[in-house]
């Protein structure tokens, strides 16, 4: 075969040699819960048209996020993104640009990074940022790894209000790294929760605002308390357009700053990477993961960018690397700097304000449901609910009747909190189909 050409004889020979009996070894960490007992209930052959129509047929029988009133969020939101996006960054040369080693033909790639990294420790407040990264819960990950080479501690405390799918990924470093991570129990407020679990042994406490759960906080107590044990603070922001609105993470005394910048830009279905954004503090960059692009002049004097403070080994030496992201989601990123800059600093504050506006007209036609209770007591644009049966037969039941209700928690985290929803709104949200949530939800809790 052209793309397989081991024979049986190679493949015992690899398999001697790293020790295991056989290629099923190699997958032992692997859950037996995600792995398949069979091949997918798929025909073995089939010609393009074919699968055309079937593919199709399957696509079909989703809902999309643009077709029915839609409150899910839970680390993705729908929002508008203009379609000059998407025309400028489908130009050819942002769709082929490579990995800018050589500045002298980079400048356009490095000026984007630039501006990108310019954008983002504005909007986060924060001396230095970098290039992007994966995404929001890869960068966290990264965080803590970032702090306990700059404290040489080997703790992380995880407050409960950050998202379990963030949780659980730094937890997969953190255990292959030898970072003991304490996760507390989830919460809707948990401040004084992380305040407590401060110790000596501390190396990063790691919050998130708003919260899994939308609790906006102000973490400058936790920030204090934090500094105090000689731990650094890293605050998680997944719904980057509430820093329209909400204080910024560095002027709560944020050390390091992990974010998923989705929300300006790349739309839900924009594919797996998104774009993760990643601040700090001047003393910490030279423990920065990922790419840093710099401003300098060439020997004419004239302005120009290049990568800096990122050796080689950055890239192709894992063993010798600060961090083993060694790329960027760059298209992702160019998204988020042009939706950036046709917004501004006024139309992004306008933006944040609709989505507000939004979330506390659905707060409170959701409160006047019977036995519905709003748990979230300071929010952005997206807020906890306690209903009266399972989170998950209310958001089927609703979907039925055409309204994506929201992400129930237990989806999350299963067995855990299973009559919580958790409801987003944006600028997207009509009153219409806040309407059509409150009665649906009247109807199936009734």
């Amino acid at each position: 075969m052209r793309y397989l050409p081991l024979t049986d004889a190679d493949r015992r020979d690899m398999l001697s040699v790293i020790g295991v009996e056989g290629v099923d070894a190699l997958f032992a960490d692997v859950p037996q819960s995600a792995r398949l007992s069979g091949p997918v209930d798929l025909p073995r052959r089939a010609g393009e048209l074919e699968v055309e129509r079937r593919l199709g047929a399957m696509a079909a029988r989703n809902v999309t996020a643009g077709s029915a009133p839609f409150f899910c969020g839970a680390g993705a939101y729908r929002h508008h993104v203009p379609s000059t996006v998407d025309h400028l960054i489908q130009r050819s040369e942002y769709l082929t640009s490579y990995t800018p080693y050589q500045p002298e033909i980079s400048q356009g790639t490095l000026q984007a990074l630039y501006e990108f990294q310019t954008q983002v420790a504005n909007l986060l407040g924060m001396e230095v940022a970098n290039a992007s990264m994966y995404d929001g819960s890869t960068a966290t990950a990264e965080a803590v790894m970032m702090a306990t080479r700059v404290t040489r501690r080997k703790k992380a405390v995880l407050s409960g209000g950050l998202h379990p799918q963030y949780v659980h990924t730094t937890e997969t470093l953190a255990h292959v790294a030898g970072v003991r991570t304490e996760r507390l129990t989830p919460a809707i407020d948990a401040e004084a929760a992380v305040i407590e679990a401060i110790d000596p042994d501390t190396a990063c406490v790691v919050v998130q605002t708003p919260n899994v759960f939308g609790t906006a906080t102000d973490v400058s107590a936790i920030a204090e308390a934090a500094h105090r044990a000689g731990a650094l603070l890293i605050v998680v922001v997944t719904e980057a357009v509430s820093l329209g609105l909400l204080k910024a993470p560095g002027a709560m005394g944020a050390d390091i700053v992990a974010a998923e910048g989705q929300s300006i830009g790349n739309p839900l279905t924009f594919g797996g990477p998104y774009v993760g954004l990643f601040a700090c503090t001047d003393k910490l960059v030279r423990q920065m993961p990922g790419r840093l692009a710099g401003e300098t002049v060439d020997a004419d004097g004239r302005r120009g960018f290049v990568l800096t403070l990122s050796t080689r080994e950055q890239h192709i030496r894992r063993d010798k690397a600060t961090s083993n992201i060694c790329t960027n989601s760059g298209l992702c990123a160019l998204a988020f700097t042009i939706h950036m800059s046709l917004l501004g600093e006024t139309g992004l504050r306008r933006m944040a304000r609709i989505n507000h506006a939004q979330a506390k007209k659905a707060r409170d036609a959701l409160a006047a449901v019977p036995g519905v209770e709003i748990l979230t007591p300071r929010f952005f644009n997206e807020f906890a609910v306690q209903l009266p049966r399972p989170a998950e037969g209310v958001v089927d039941a609703l979907a039925a009747r055409g309204v994506l209700a929201g992400v129930p928690y237990s989806r999350l985290e299963p067995g855990v909190m299973d009559d919580v929803l958790l409801v987003a709104a944006t600028e997207t949200t009509t009153d219409e189909d806040i309407e059509a949530l409150r009665s649906g939800l009247a109807e199936v809790t009734a």
